[in-house]
């Protein structure tokens, strides 16, 4: 040891064992995030688990009805539709591609999750059956981006918008009683 360096660590942890790190274990959400790598997810870690795939399912669904109304324009959307054999394209394809921007948007927000949600998870449903099944599971023509947007729309279908939404704020469902701001009560 030099001399007038102390050895490292310097602070002593719980039960006076040296706190081996000792500036990262003072976030909570670090430290909360670390510990329970491997048991049960805590409410926050829920909330932001949720809204990740709710916000970023939202984005996905909004671009690709961007896509449909303003890049292939509705004309294009139809043609393709007929192509692969979407039933009345002609209706279809300016009901997806506003089922698409819209339910995006409700994603995104928290607002009317569920109902988006499914509206979504039938809209990919459908594209895997009638268009991607054919082309085998692996993108670029398989079905398997189609399937992971079902199954995120499926999962936002069974658990909700989550804390940190629109639909969590109009139900004032937060405990604030419990001074936990992700505890819902019953």
């Amino acid at each position: 040891m030099l001399a007038g360096h102390a050895p490292w660590p310097r602070t002593r942890g719980e039960y006076g064992k040296p706190d081996r790190a000792p500036g990262v274990w003072k976030s909570p959400f670090i430290r909360e995030s670390i510990m329970s790598l491997l048991g049960p997810a805590s409410p926050r870690q829920l909330s932001v688990g949720i809204a990740l795939v709710r916000i970023i399912t939202g984005v996905i669904f909004i671009a690709h009805g961007y896509l449909k109304f303003f890049v292939m324009g509705i004309p294009g959307t139809t043609g393709f539709f007929s192509q692969v054999g979407v039933p009345a394209p002609a209706i279809m394809a300016p009901f997806v591609a506003t089922l698409e921007i819209a339910g995006g948007i409700a994603l995104v927000l928290g607002l009317l999750t569920r109902l988006a949600a499914l509206g979504l998870a039938i809209n990919m449903l459908v594209a895997i059956l009638l268009v991607r099944l054919k082309g085998g599971f692996f993108a670029p023509n398989g079905a398997e981006f189609e399937i992971l947007l079902c199954v995120a729309s499926i999962a936002l279908v069974i658990a909700g918008a989550g804390a940190l939404s629109v639909d969590d704020a109009i139900a004032g469902r937060r405990s604030s009683a419990a001074g936990n701001p992700y505890a819902r009560t019953p």
